[in-house]
């Protein structure tokens, strides 16, 4: 695989041992549970990945903001951090908060040890808070120059070679990694470049970490990859539009391939971005426009979702050239409201039994106009159910009076519940019947008071929605 020199080089940095991204307490492994459709700890355990987007981490945060970066985050329920070693914003020439490049005379077999060392840092810092790395190895540019700045560095064989030398640094750390970077697989050398990278990173962690692939905005990984064997599960960019159909639908219609793999939307509409790209005519995203990507994908099948913000992930600063005209500095973004809500959902997901959970929007009993119920657009109703029969859920992104079927719950008494997806607090209904039609009528009415109705066998005696962990009360 390499020449004699390259071949000396790699010999000598592995040679040297664990780096100390690897002398860490170690998180546990991840895997796709046995159904196919989520993913679990090495020992079986759930796990929920709630991802953040923050692409530029590595490349422009010292350690003392990093740290304030990622407590943060984890201290908001999320388990994912998503960053990018070769960064997107002109990543090759431009340095770090340490003034170090990441690579040699742009050679992806040529590490640069100093920048890495920040890298090693803030990998070790996120697993010892219990955050995941969702690590890609570059963004698109450095392998297809469709936009922003390159240049293109990567052939099929150093593509090998540099995710081999990644693979060993990291086999030891809490890692996902996330091939691609929001560009087009146009042609073979395309595709060959991210199999060799992919096989690279096999073989230097041993297949420790599980693989995947983050596409262009209203693409998914399967249509380039999903049958083969290296890609785990897959990954969607439903991207920066507000409405359901045409890309937050897409989630099931991955969850419906064969063969099965989970999936998740690795970038859905951020906080506070230009929707559609296109803020004259529409303006920014909301709370409200990043709670229905959270619900809509989770309901629609999804093993988890990624949350962004748009100051956040490029790390925006006044000191800083803004791309798509941030709103506030990325310290400052950091508490906005839609970020504080997505762990709600996580919450509402792991109060019931995970590896059981379809999606199912029958539950829903559709009226005599069906873009109205169960609607079309930013108000869109969907719903998933326990396989078993043992709760369901239905997100209402508005209120209006709907009706479900009260059948897809076998115990023949049913406790219902309406969960807020704004503060997390959960109110019950009432027991009803699990025979026949039932209307429910949001609590408050409003087209931006979204909920969650949830129905229980009432036998279960479930926790309150939202309040703890399934795995934990039993």
């Amino acid at each position: 695989m390499f020449s004699n020199p390259y071949r000396v080089l790699l010999a000598i940095v592995l040679a040297l041992g664990p780096t100390t991204a690897t002398a860490v307490a170690e998180l546990p492994a991840l895997k796709v549970s046995e159904n196919k459709r989520y993913l679990v700890t090495e020992r079986g355990k759930p796990f929920f990945y709630l991802g953040d987007t923050a692409w530029e981490l590595f490349h422009r945060l010292n350690r003392e903001e990093a740290e304030r970066y990622l407590s943060h985050r984890a201290a908001h329920g999320f388990t994912v951090i998503q960053a990018v070693v070769l960064a997107e914003l002109d990543g090759l020439k431009e340095p770090n908060a340490y003034n170090q490049v990441p690579l040699i005379d742009n050679d992806p077999r040529k590490p640069n040890e100093k920048y890495f060392e920040h890298v090693d840092w803030i990998v070790r810092r996120a697993n010892e808070l219990g955050l995941y790395i969702g690590m890609l190895p570059t963004w698109g540019d450095k392998w297809n120059k469709k936009w922003g700045i390159g240049p293109e560095i990567f052939t099929p064989e150093n593509a090998h070679d540099y995710g081999e030398w990644l693979g060993r640094r990291y086999k030891n750390a809490g890692i996902i990694w996330i091939l691609g970077g929001d560009r087009p697989v146009e042609n073979d050398t395309h595709r060959a470049i991210l199999r060799a990278m992919a096989a690279g990173l096999r073989k230097g962690d041993g297949g420790r970490h599980l693989i995947t692939f983050h596409p262009m905005g209203g693409q998914g990984s399967a249509q380039y990859f999903h049958a083969e064997d290296w890609l785990d599960f897959n990954m969607r960019q439903n991207g920066h539009k507000a409405e359901f159909n045409g890309r937050y639908d897409q989630t099931l219609a991955d969850y419906q391939r064969t063969p099965i793999k989970p999936v998740l939307d690795g970038e859905p509409i951020y906080e506070d971005h230009p929707l559609d790209f296109k803020p004259n005519e529409f303006g920014y995203s909301t709370a409200v426009d990043v709670r229905r990507a959270l619900y809509w994908d989770l309901f629609s099948g999804a093993c988890g979702h990624t949350y962004g913000n748009h100051a956040v992930w490029q790390m925006f600063d006044k000191n800083r050239k803004p791309v798509n005209n941030p709103l506030m500095p990325w310290y400052e973004a950091l508490d906005q409201p839609g970020a504080k809500q997505m762990q709600f959902g996580r919450k509402l997901i792991e109060s019931r039994p995970m590896m059981t959970r379809i999606p199912d929007d029958t539950v829903i009993v559709a009226s005599g106009v069906p873009t109205a119920i169960p609607g079309a657009g930013q108000r869109r109703l969907v719903a998933c159910r326990c396989s078993q029969g043992s709760y369901a859920f239905v997100y209402v992104p508005f209120g209006r009076p709907f009706e479900v079927r009260m059948e897809v719950i076998t115990g023949p008494k049913i406790l219902a519940w309406w969960f807020n997806p704004r503060n997390g607090e959960a109110k019950q209904i009432g027991e009803f019947s699990n025979q026949g039609t039932q209307q429910f009528t949001p609590p408050q009415l409003g087209e931006a008071l979204d909920w969650v109705l949830v129905l229980d066998d009432a036998g279960k005696a479930f926790p309150p929605p939202g309040s703890r962990a399934y795995e934990n009360s039993r």
